[in-house]
């Protein structure tokens, strides 16, 4: 793979991640409906391509490891700051247009609702990250910019709980989300167990 055709694919990575926004920002002008509820739509639209896009994140590795395509791994940068925007850009939403900045509410959203709680502990957790994202930044923490990324996979299930709870009523939508991610955590829990043991068998002989 050569630079030139990785910066192409990395431009069409970021175009493919901004064009749910585009066609959002598109249906709120006129060129569409954002339904009876616009603000919950707004939400929705947000919070849900912010989890695809971390599931799509997560699938990178294994689907290096199993296509042996190794560029895939620069993608996991660009598809991770889309995630911190999406999802940044849901608690804004969420706080200025649907509680109209009104921060007691927020508050006690935070306190007493699970699911906000979730939400915004997501949130928190990929500041972090995103901050960190750059190669400089990895350069200086070292082995500790690995162990602070690991992060995502807590991000990742604290999302999916934020959006099974937040579902009223029980869709099969939430449950293969889950599924998703049980799938995508599996790859990584047997690479993890394959490492313990070869150091335990290490340690041993």
């Amino acid at each position: 793979m050569t630079r030139g055709r990785l910066t192409l694919i990395k431009a069409l990575v970021i175009l493919s991640s901004g064009l749910p926004l585009i066609l959002l920002a598109a249906r709120g002008f006129g060129y569409g409906n954002l339904g009876a509820n616009p603000i919950q739509e707004i939400l929705h639209t947000l919070g849900k391509t912010g989890l695809n896009l971390l599931l799509i994140t997560l699938a990178i590795t294994p689907l290096r490891k199993l296509t042996g395509l190794k560029w895939l791994t620069a993608l996991r940068r660009v598809l991770g700051l889309a995630v911190f925007a999406y999802v940044l850009l849901h608690a804004t939403t969420y706080v200025a247009l649907d509680l109209q900045l009104v921060w007691p509410i927020f508050f006690a959203d935070v306190t007493q609702r699970p699911y906000i709680t979730v939400g915004v502990a997501a949130l928190i957790l990929l500041v972090p990250l995103a901050i960190t994202s750059t190669n400089s930044m990895q350069r200086k923490l070292g082995k500790r910019w690995q162990k602070l990324h690991r992060l995502i996979y807590v991000i990742s299930i604290l999302g999916i709980i934020h959006f099974f709870w937040q579902v009223k009523i029980t869709t099969v939508e939430p449950l293969v989300y889950t599924f998703v991610l049980i799938v995508l955590l599996s790859f990584r829990a047997k690479d993890w167990l394959s490492r313990f043991f070869q150091r335990t068998a290490v340690n041993k002989s």
